[in-house]
Parts: C-alpha cells; sequence; structure tokens
C-alpha cells in the first residue's frame, strides 16, 4: 500500500498526488525527516545574520542533514543548491514559496544554484500532454524563475531533454542501485505504470550530484523543496554514498493553500489558485470568491470576532505575500477581535498581489531576453 494512503491517513501526499488535510507533524514522523527548531533557526540567523520569515513562521519546516550544511559552511567548504519544477502549466504563486526562498539562500550563503525543469516527468506522468507542451511550459517557467532577481552567474537552468548527456550517466547509477519493491513502495506503482515512470526517480536524484561532477571535487546540495518532493531524495539518499556521493540535503515547505480552504494550491483548480500570468481582474474575481474565516453577518463578526487560522485570505499573506511579521499578526488579531471585516481583508490582500504580479509580470516580459543567460545545454 502506498505511503500516506487516505484510507490509513486521511490524506495523501506524493510528488503526483496531494489530497486531503495535510497532518505535517505526521508526515515528518512517516518520512523520518527533523523538524526545523528554533536551534536551528538561531543557528542559520547566527551563520548570516537573519532569518527568513518562511522559517520564522514555520513555513520551512522540516529538514534533512541541515545541520551538516552549516557544520560544512562554517568550515569554509561551500554548498550548491538545487530544486525545480514540473512544467505542466503556468507558474502559480504557491510554485514560487521554494523559488523565493531558495534566492534568499544563495544570496546569503553566495552560492550557485541548479534548477532542473522536468519536460519528462509531465510528459510521463500525463498521458494528456505531448513533449511540445512541456518543454513550452519549462520555456515560460524558466521566465518565472529568473523574474525573481536569481544570480546570471550563479544560476544554471536545464530542461532535461534538453541537458539528457549531463544527466544520464548520473542517472544510470541511480537507475542501477535503485530496485523496484522500493520504488513500488514508496509510490505505488503497479503492473499498468509505464517504465518512464518508474526509471524517473533517477533522472530527478542526478541534480544532486551534478555539481561534484562539474566542479571535479565534493560539493554537498541542499534542496529546498514542497515536502511533497522528499520521496524522491529519500530514495536517492539511501543509495548516494554506494555510487560514490555525499547524500543530499533538504528543507521542506509546507504546501500553499488553496484560496477555497479546501487544501493545497493546484493549477488543476484555476478559480482557486493564482497565476503569476493572472491579469488584475482575475485577482479581483478569484479573491472575491476566496473562503474567510469570517462570521454570517459583519454585525456578528463585530460582536465576536472571525477565525484567522482557516482563513485562506489570511494565508495568503501568511505564506506568501507579507514579510513584516507585525503586520501579519495585528491583522490576525484584529480578526479575532471583530476589528476588520473579510471584505476589508480581501481588499488588502488583492492590493498585495496585484502590486506583486505588476512587478513580476514586468520582469517577467524582460527575462524573455535573458534565456540564454540562465539556460544551459549539453551543446555548450
Amino acid at each position: 500500500m502506498r505511503e500516506n494512503d487516505p484510507s490509513k491517513e486521511g490524506f495523501t501526499v506524493t510528488p503526483w498526488e496531494v489530497e486531503g488535510e495535510i497532518d505535517y507533524q505526521k508526515l515528518i514522523e512517516d518520512f523520518g525527516t527533523d523538524n526545523v527548531d528554533e536551534e536551528l533557526i538561531d543557528r542559520i540567523e547566527e551563520v548570516v545574520g537573519d532569518a527568513h520569515f518562511m522559517l520564522r513562521r514555520g513555513i520551512f519546516y522540516s529538514h534533512r542533514d541541515m545541520d551538516r550544511i552549516l557544520d560544512d559552511y562554517e568550515e569554509g567548504k561551500k554548498f550548491a543548491l538545487y530544486t525545480g519544477r514540473g512544467p505542466s502549466g503556468h507558474t502559480h504563486v504557491g510554485h514560487l514559496m521554494p523559488w523565493i526562498f531558495a534566492r534568499w539562500i544563495q544570496e546569503r550563503f553566495d552560492v550557485d544554484m541548479y534548477f532542473q525543469l522536468t519536460d519528462d516527468e509531465k510528459f510521463l506522468f500525463n498521458f494528456d500532454s505531448t513533449l511540445e507542451d512541456t518543454h513550452s511550459y519549462a520555456l515560460e517557467n524558466a521566465k518565472d524563475i529568473i523574474a525573481l532577481g536569481f544570480d546570471p552567474d550563479k544560476t544554471h537552468i536545464f530542461i532535461d531533454t534538453e541537458y539528457i548527456h549531463e544527466l544520464y550517466p548520473l542517472a544510470l547509477k541511480v537507475g542501477k542501485r535503485l530496485n523496484f519493491s522500493n520504488v513500488k513502495a514508496v509510490f505505488g506503482f503497479d503492473n499498468s505504470t509505464n517504465v518512464g515512470s518508474i526509471f524517473y526517480t533517477a533522472i530527478q536524484s542526478a541534480p544532486c550530484f551534478l555539481p561534484t561532477e562539474l566542479e571535479g571535487e565534493e560539493v554537498p546540495v541542499l534542496i529546498p523543496c514542497g515536502i511533497d518532493q522528499d520521496p524522491h531524495f529519500r530514495l536517492t539518499r539511501d543509495i548516494a554514498e554506494t555510487i560514490g556521493y555525499i547524500k543530499p540535503a533538504l528543507l521542506h515547505n509546507k504546501l500553499a493553500p488553496s484560496l477555497d480552504g479546501t487544501g493545497k494550491m493546484s493549477a488543476s483548480q484555476p478559480k482557486t489558485t493564482i497565476f503569476t500570468t493572472d491579469e488584475p481582474e482575475d485577482v479581483e474575481e478569484k479573491i472575491n470568491e476566496a473562503f474567510t474565516g469570517g462570521r454570517i453577518s459583519a454585525s456578528e463578526q463585530r460582536e465576536k470576532g472571525g477565525d484567522p487560522d482557516i482563513c485562506s485570505v489570511q494565508n495568503y499573506r501568511y505564506y506568501i505575500f507579507e514579510s513584516d511579521d507585525g503586520k501579519v499578526d495585528d491583522l490576525a488579531e484584529r480578526c479575532r477581535e471583530g476589528d476588520i471585516l473579510c471584505g476589508e481583508c480581501k481588499q488588502i490582500l488583492k492590493e498585495n498581489i496585484k502590486g506583486f504580479l505588476s512587478e513580476h509580470q514586468e520582469r517577467r516580459d524582460r527575462a524573455e531576453d535573458k534565456l540564454e543567460e540562465f539556460l544551459v545545454r549539453d551543446c555548450e
């Protein structure tokens, strides 16, 4: 039975499927990861001078070997960042969370980042997709990465089908050590699963070892990613040392919430998801329909207050659109006290999102001319 099967846990989390209300602490127990606790956050702050708001708020809440990364860094040994995106459509703001955090790490630690766009994955796991579709979306997604302000000299974006000459030898080393029994147990594959999907974890593992190959010396790798991607890298870590590489370290983020309050943000639910390509009128319409923690009437909310803990409007600000902890806490408290109504909160969020998207889309348009600065291909 697949890990986190809904019949057992009430939710399911895999790299391709997330259902139900996620118990994040249960995932730590199931996956065997460690909490990002105050001691680790304090140590990061001591090393680089501050702590990102996603760390302070527990959005990046789980890790594997982050303490080892800090040990190595303090001894003068740099690491590399690796994260990625499966290009099945346009980028939504939930996808931006680990990227924004990765940019902060790149700036604070002065490290290179390797960004994998897995056009092959989305082709293999979605029978309605063509390679032309997924490759086209990979280029579109790359613009969003560039628009976030990564250093072009230290950021290396590659599309799997264009960089396979570099990736394939590493994937073969991984694939030779992974056995079908473990892969099947982790992902729930069966006899109907296509063989490309079964092999795919080996491709996603390859960038964990790419910096070491390119540099000609051991380079530790840190992967900021959603907790749903951990199963790939748990398998990777199991075999890393057997093929002569150091285990990748990970920092996991919680998954960005949907505007309807029922689960994670998903491109398959466009009416409850904010995309980086949305127009102002799209934002207005989606926020107007967002689920809130408000009361049935304005007078009742004034009297009894609302519940910001279940409110998707509050969550959007908490997860992405407000870095000032004081402002987030103040708005939540005003909600609880009945000093602010849902319409007012929605209007604040609309302005936050529209302001962010306006600037992001301008940078995204300019990124069209910068693609070749960031993209690496086999022919280079």
